[in-house]
């Protein structure tokens, strides 16, 4: 069935993840161009940036200016419109969604808006989950949004410089052993030792990096091997794993565990848990314990046609399967092109958008310079196969790459990489100021 009757509908999308960008950039050239569709990108940000990297950012170990793309010239090349927003509620049956009011600065710059929809696309995202433990929400830092890991960078700079000049201990604590807490006490011990090149050899030894998992293992989403691989490589770089601790507890100090320990940082990371976006409210769609909106096969929201949602704000659970498929950017991906695919002639012939069958090509969590593990996907010559070393860190570098060329197209997305070379040779290797 088709989401409307008017001449040209208005496919809006609220999220400018991987998703949300990806479906905006593709859609804008098969139907913006043409003027079969009008699509509008809706996202607080002004900025895309890859979020499986956001690690790397709040590390300071990659340049996040340069890897950010910007929603208003990306829209201008590519035949959709940027509208800067954050969602705050939606009315379903008169097919408009709010937004809420625009601030910059403490001054607002809009105020609350409605805007009509003929079909909407939900790809707001996930952030970690502080399960209303006391004092998390107040006193660690976050690192699910450009925001959150810049300011988180500032703190950490902040801590490093006082390290060079007085030789205090950099005592950090990361809440949460999945891929984000892995990788960024890989990342933090990287840049630690690259700010030591700049002067002060010994700050290396000041670093003093917790890493608390409540289950039995790190990378609980990983095959065992993985897991162990990686545990191996942290302790071998001086980070203090510890597992089967729960933490009950954070304040100014560091956090408090069950057991009745402290674990005393000057910085501490959240990055246990996910849940969805509070964006969706209370708006009649199915919902389920993570605020996640569980969908159709076809990835359409079991009680409402015009709305489709993607990413890690939605829940499917293959048939078959016993859990949903995870909150990756792989995942992601996949259900935009997806869309991609069948959106046009649902819009346009009203054809059925199939169900999404999603094809895994394997996990793989990055060490930073120091090593990658993963494990191959279903498909391909060495199915369920584990990886390490430099062919799992080209790996899933290549993630990235491919994340960009299907932004960019070949000729841009080459030119970006050459600017990043060229910028390499000339740039510090962490962020300094």
């Amino acid at each position: 069935m088709k989401p409307s009757s008017s001449a040209t509908p208005h496919i809006r999308i609220v999220g400018g993840g991987v998703a949300g960008l990806i479906l905006a950039t593709r859609l804008g050239h098969v139907m913006g161009r043409r003027g079969t569709a009008r699509i509008s990108l809706i996202d607080r940000s002004p900025t895309h940036v890859w979020k499986p990297m956001l690690h790397t950012f709040a590390a300071g170990t990659w340049n996040i200016y340069q890897q950010q793309v910007q929603f208003l010239v990306h829209a201008g090349s590519h035949h959709f419109k940027y509208i800067p927003g954050e969602m705050a509620g939606l009315d379903r049956e008169g097919r408009r969604l709010r937004l809420a009011p625009l601030q910059a600065n403490g001054e607002t710059i809009a105020d609350a808006r409605d805007l009509d929809y003929d079909l909407l696309i939900l790809a707001t995202g996930s952030r970690a989950n502080d399960f209303a433990i006391p004092g998390v929400a107040e006193h660690c830092h976050f690192i699910d949004s450009q925001r959150e890991a810049d300011a988180f960078n500032d703190k950490l700079r902040t801590h490093v410089g006082r390290s060079f000049l007085h030789g205090d201990e950099i005592r950090i604590a990361i809440g949460g052993g999945g891929a984000t807490g892995v990788e960024l006490a890989a990342e933090l011990t990287r840049m630690v030792e690259l700010a030591g090149g700049y002067g002060e050899v010994d700050i290396r030894s000041r670093l003093r990096i917790t890493l608390l998992e409540s289950g039995p293992r790190i990378l609980a989403a990983f095959p065992e091997r993985v897991a162990a691989s990686a545990t191996e490589q942290l302790r071998g770089l001086g980070v203090d794993v510890r597992v089967g601790v729960k933490i009950v507890g954070a304040d100014a100090g560091g956090y408090r565990l069950e057991s009745g320990e402290r674990i005393e940082a000057d910085l501490k990371v959240w990055a246990a848990g996910i849940r969805a976006s509070e964006a969706v409210g209370d708006c009649g769609l199915d919902l389920n314990r993570a605020r996640q909106i569980v969908v159709a096969p076809n990835l359409q929201a079991r009680n409402d046609e015009a709305i489709f949602a993607v990413g890690d704000c939605s829940s499917l659970i293959p048939e078959g399967a016993e859990r949903p498929l995870p909150s990756t950017a792989q995942v992601a991906n996949q259900q935009a092109l997806h869309l991609v695919g069948h959106l046009p002639s649902w819009v346009g012939e009203g054809r059925p958008v199939p169900p999404f069958v999603f094809r895994d090509l394997g996990a793989l969590v990055s060490l930073g310079e120091y090593n990658a593990f993963g494990t191959l996907g279903r498909f391909g010559l060495f199915p369920g196969g584990f990886v390490e070393g430099r062919f799992a860190q080209l790996s899933h570098a290549a993630l990235y790459r491919r994340h960009q060329l299907a932004l960019h197209g070949p000729a841009h997305a080459g030119l970006l990489w050459m600017a990043e070379r060229l910028n390499a040779l000339t740039q510090p290797s962490i962020r300094i100021t």
